[in-house]
């Protein structure tokens, strides 16, 4: 059998490192004298936090040597044990279910609070330290009942090391266990492969004879029976501790070859395939420092935080399978991002020379094929196992849209195992390591009487600093997990009622026409709260009583920047609907206090200008995720990646979008209802707009006259639609990536008379923003009638109606449709007007409530892409993309617009809210991670584009 075992040296270590271990449990006994433990007794209690769990704390060699040395020795009984009772009683313990003779009681994982027996000393797992809010009940009932906990995973030598672990076990079945999910992963994929005669670790007597099985396989592999069509495999262990080096015990018995990091991309292009290729990674390997500098191992064990990983792109690009071995603490630098996630998932069979689909078998989907997590500390170092796997259901196939699938191996993802109990699937061995480790302390510990001051013990360093509760309170060592908890709890308190702790809280600025859809997406996570901030009590006070988890809150931001101050702070994300002026005011809010915020508007230049501060705070601000700009963006984006992974050039991108009422709601001088801000919609027909046209720049000045260059809209036969340009487009040549474009041309779409009928608004005054002395709030009253007669400079008021239309005719261009716009508008009325400050303001509140969409009316929007594309071999392709999209009344359910405004910007929101986005400063969505996601759930919404194309 041909077998590579290129580091064997480090095999043969591990093995001695093992047998001292043994030797030293034995040579221990004599720290203390037998008489220092002669009469003492110790029980072994039964398992029972999980079926599966069969190991013990000490073995039956184990319970001997302390019974030699004068123990009395209870242990439990169970049938479940590796080890059988027999084995125990023959070794010279009392099995007997009573155990509370016991002083020192010794068990591996969490004992059920019930159980718990007051004032004594216990060993055992208690996945506390860290104030884990699952075990501080358990917590609690030790320090009531007065119980000693000494803590396997706080005993350490003065050096910080553990003195005892299970770990190499650990390593051991996890490499076992991604072989033999490694065989069924490529197996769905259309590969057998000699991994396939790998069975789970559990299967198993003993890893001796998982070891023939991984052997058996590994001889196939040499002989040439891996299919070239998966090319070369690439492990990289990841640490060089207990757990990596168990788990290489197990992959050095297939034929393979150890290389260095820097040698990865290029094994993974070019190895070969009658062996598999590993990789140790160790800390200096991956991790850098931010501002520059060697790697320095002691820094980083004190500051991590100054440090970054760069595994996912220097390393994992060039993995077939990750072993992850290592200790992640909170601060710590991940090693897969979620964003990480999704670029080593995307599809790159265009880019990996060893695909040869003409061997008969489908190429493999990626390059990454699968993760074990021995360290299994959820959203830890692989971000994305935000909870573990079980050995009832080992493995799940993790995808780019966050979907864990467990009862499939087939499809494009990540297979991952990542079981945190790992070596109970080799209970008899991990059981005979952690007792040989434990014994020599468990002398130390049989001094302990739990009725007695915890300082009248004469304890070593390594028992006395494992020691978390003692004297019904916690040791001095441990007080910071109270301070912990009381910082959990004050937070839970102040910030979410009776929401748990883990609860994810999002701020929603305004509550008007399209929030309610950013409240119902959200809510549907169980773990999210949402906080609705409005200046009008009545319409946060609604959209709360329809939610559920949907509190109100008073405010107006610029009344009250304490209050929002303080709402902010208390958020994990703010969404601000508010009007665009007023984001900048909620951005550097967020900014101080390092909340993620999510805008539906334009990117302004007041918000870039804030992108610096927010990166240095790590802080993410999602602009542009709304319908235009937004879901325009998205599509034209997957389009052009297309046509550029095709080899193909954009020549032309036209873009028209508007939010309109349906055809038959259609009936007023606007032909438009307002779904959304009037202010905003109006301020749009006066801005300035500048676009590229056959390679030559066209600017629009400002002040109406993008109104006189709209044009018919015909793509759409059966819609009377006119087009008029939309602000700067030229910005986006760069965003999207289309610098070959010879045109790109962004607008808004209307029904046909909307521009003319504007245009006389315009040149009337309308729609400015200046202040004007007849519209302040203080002054007299005045009437529509009269305020059209000050803006003609008229000073009779009582001039004859005729005479009135006739001057209004002179002002808008003698264009009597105008004026009849003007007259059925009720701008010629005696009503009052209800005063703003400027005409704009003005005009948008009296719109807003006359063109409003009654309760029986719907709306439609209508997205147009227009995309000349240039192939290769020369065709031209003219693209359309059509999004056609109808609301419902708004007593039977959402707007068209509150659909495709809001649907985006909650999507955005929970992607922020689930690690999801995690670029830091002013983010837009032109990037793969944030549009192809969000296109997908917005198809789950119903939200789909068409295409048609046709070749010229």
């Amino acid at each position: 059998m041909l077998l590579l075992l290129l580091n064997r040296p480090a095999l043969e270590a591990s093995h001695r490192f093992h047998n001292l271990l043994r030797n030293g449990a034995s040579l221990a006994i004599t720290s203390r004298s037998y008489a220092d433990v002669r009469g003492k007794i110790l029980a072994i209690r039964r398992e029972d936090q999980s079926v599966w769990e069969r190991r013990a704390p000490l073995s039956p060699t184990n319970v001997r040597k302390l019974v030699r040395a004068g123990v009395k020795v209870l242990v439990q009984p169970s049938n479940r044990r590796a080890y059988p009772m027999q084995a125990y009683a023959n070794a010279g313990a009392i099995i007997q279910e009573d155990i509370g003779e016991a002083p020192v009681i010794v068990g591996v994982k969490q004992i059920p609070i019930d159980f718990l027996l007051p004032n004594k000393t216990y060993c055992f797992f208690s996945h506390t330290i860290k104030a884990q809010e699952a075990n501080m009940p358990l917590l609690d009932a030790m320090l009531e009942k007065n119980i000693r906990l000494v803590d396997y995973e706080k005993m350490m030598d003065a050096n910080g090391q553990r003195v005892v672990a299970f770990g190499k076990y650990a390593g051991v079945a996890g490499m076992i266990n991604i072989l033999h999910g490694l065989g069924l992963r490529l197996l769905a994929l259309g590969h057998h492969t000699p991994f396939m005669h790998i069975g789970p670790a559990h299967n198993y007597r003993n890893s001796g004879m998982a070891r023939q099985a991984v052997r058996d396989a590994g001889f196939e592999i040499a002989i040439g029976m891996l299919p070239k069509s998966i090319g070369p495999l690439t492990f990289c262990f990841t640490g060089s501790g207990n757990v990596s080096q168990g788990a290489q015990e197990i992959f050095q018995d297939l034929p393979h070859e150890y290389v260095p990091p820097d040698m990865l991309q290029k094994v993974a292009d070019h190895g070969a395939t009658n062996k598999i290729y590993a990789c140790e990674v160790s800390r200096r390997d991956h991790l850098i420092r931010i501002k520059g500098g060697p790697f320095d191992a002691k820094e980083y064990d004190e500051y991590p935080s100054r440090y970054i990983s760069v595994f996912s792109k220097k390393i994992a690009p060039y993995a077939s399978v990750i072993i992850n071995g290592i200790y992640w603490a909170p601060n710590s630098p991940k090693l897969i991002t979620i964003p990480d996630a999704k670029v080593l998932i995307r599809s790159a069979q265009s880019h990996l020379p060893w695909v040869q689909t003409s061997l008969g078998s489908p190429p493999l989907p990626h390059r990454l094929l699968a993760i074990c997590d021995i360290s299994a500390d959820p959203g830890g170092s692989i971000e994305f196992m935000n909870e573990c796997t079980t050995i009832d259901n080992p493995f799940c196939l993790y995808d780019a849209e966050q979907h864990k699938d467990t009862n499939s191996f087939k499809g494009p993802g990540i297979l991952v195992c990542s079981i945190d109990n790992m070596p109970t699937q080799l209970p008899r061995e991990a059981t005979d390591f952690f007792g040989d480790l434990l014994l020599p302390h468990v002398f130390d510990v049989l001094q302990s009487d739990a009725t007695k001051p915890f300082e009248e013990h004469k304890f070593t360093n390594v028992i006395e600093g494992a020691v978390i509760t003692s004297n019904g309170k916690l040791t001095k060592n441990f007080e910071y997990i109270q301070d912990l908890r009381n910082q959990r709890n004050l937070a839970k308190h102040r910030i979410l009622g009776d929401y748990d702790a883990q609860t994810k809280r999002v701020l929603l600025l305004g509550a008007g026409y399209v929030s309610a859809p950013v409240v119902e997406y959200l809510t549907r996570s169980n773990d999210v709260v949402v906080h609705v901030a409005s200046a009008l009590r009545d319409e946060a006070d609604t959209l709360a009583r329809r939610f559920p988890r949907t509190e109100p809150v008073l405010l107006n931001v610029q009344e009250r920047p304490d209050l929002l101050q303080e709402l902010i702070g208390k958020a994990d994300v703010v969404v601000s609907l508010l009007p665009y002026a007023l984001h900048p005011l909620v951005a550097e809010q967020c900014i101080a206090s390092k909340t993620n915020m999510v805008t539906a508007s334009y990117l302004s230049p007041a918000m870039k200008e804030l992108h610096q501060r927010a990166v240095e705070a790590g802080v993410s601000i999602v602009n542009e995720v709304g319908l235009d700009p937004g879901i325009d963006h998205l599509l034209a984006m997957e389009c052009f990646e297309e046509v550029h992974q095709g080899g193909g050039k954009v020549k032309s991108f036209v873009s028209y979008c508007g939010g309109l009422p349906a055809p038959e709601c259609s009936d007023n001088p606007l032909r438009y209802r307002f779904s959304w801000s009037p202010r905003g919609a109006l301020l749009n027909t006066v801005s300035s707009g500048r676009f590229l046209k056959d390679g030559k720049v066209v600017e629009i000045p400002a002040g109406g006259a993008l109104l006189e260059k709209a044009e018919k809209l015909d793509f759409l036969p059966g819609f009377a639609f006119e087009g008029f340009a939309n602000r700067d487009s030229l910005d986006y040549v760069d965003h999207y990536g289309i610098p070959e474009a010879r045109t790109v041309f962004r607008g808004t779409i209307r029904y046909a008379g909307y521009s003319d009928h504007i245009l006389g608004l315009i040149q009337l005054g309308l729609i400015s923003q200046e202040p004007h002395p007849c519209l302040h709030s203080g002054g007299p009253d005045i009437t529509w009638r009269q305020f059209m007669c000050n803006l003609l400079s008229i000073t009779d008021y009582n001039i004859f109606y005729d005479n009135l239309k006739n001057q209004l005719f002179e002002r808008t261009g003698r264009n009597a449709s105008r004026i009849k716009a003007i007259e059925d508008l009720g701008l010629l009325s005696e009503e009052l007007v209800v005063k703003y400050g400027n005409p704009i303001d003005t005009i948008s509140q009296y719109l807003a409530k006359r063109l409003a969409l009654g309760p029986a009316d719907r709306d439609l929007v209508v997205l147009r892409h227009e995309v000349e594309i240039l192939w290769p071999d020369q065709r031209h392709e003219l693209r359309g993309i059509n999004l056609v999209c109808y609301g419902q009344s708004s007593s039977a359910g959402y707007s068209a617009m509150a659909r495709t405004v809001g649907y985006p910007a909650a999507i955005a929101t929970k992607m922020l809210l689930d690690g999801e986005i995690q670029r830091k400063g002013m983010v837009l969505p032109f990037i793969q991670d944030i549009y192809r996601p969000m296109l997908k759930r917005l198809k789950a919404e119903g939200i789909v584009a068409e295409e048609k194309s046709t070749w010229i």
